[in-house]
């Protein structure tokens, strides 16, 4: 599969956008971008979780800002993406894009041939996203997320690297 080309002023050669390992250390600061971006944000706890069973945890800065993150499980030769986010005002601008290219290359080099995740039905954005970024539904969660007024069906996308 192609990589998405990436915007000129996101190529990590020609300024200060990395990737680094999270660790609990961070999460003062991802929980703040957490719970400013959803509104059934990610606990300490289940990042905490994340990190104990050893899954692969990023953060993406420019400089020292935090400008996004993700949280990645990998087992057998599939990767499953459990969190990606970006911060609010940062959003449609590529990032989300080249971090998950790097996702890409990390789930590949770790042995991965396809990657999964769950994203809500309501979530159109997300869904375009993903699809443009090579993913394909291959099934439902009937009542996987939490919703103000009930429960909200999960869309189970695949991608193969």
């Amino acid at each position: 599969m192609n990589a998405v080309p990436l915007p000129r002023a996101l190529d990590p050669c020609l300024g200060k956008l990395g990737i680094a390992a999270m660790n609990s250390n961070d999460l003062d600061a991802v929980l703040a971008m957490e719970r400013r971006i959803y509104d059934f944000p990610w606990t300490r706890g289940n990042f905490l979780d994340s990190l104990a069973a050893g899954y692969s945890s990023w953060l993406m800065r420019e400089g020292g800002q935090l400008l996004g993150y993700a949280v990645m499980m990998r087992v057998l030769d599939e990767a499953h993406l459990l969190n990606i986010s970006i911060a609010p005002e940062r959003q449609r601008a590529g990032l989300g894009s080249w971090l998950l290219q790097r996702l890409f290359e990390l789930a590949r080099g770790q042995g991965a041939a396809r990657m999964y995740l769950e994203v809500r039905r309501s979530n159109v954005s997300g869904r375009e996203f993903y699809l443009r970024h090579g993913f394909v539904q291959i099934g439902e969660r009937p009542d996987y997320y939490p919703a103000k007024n009930a429960r909200e069906d999960a869309l189970v996308l695949e991608r193969s690297l």
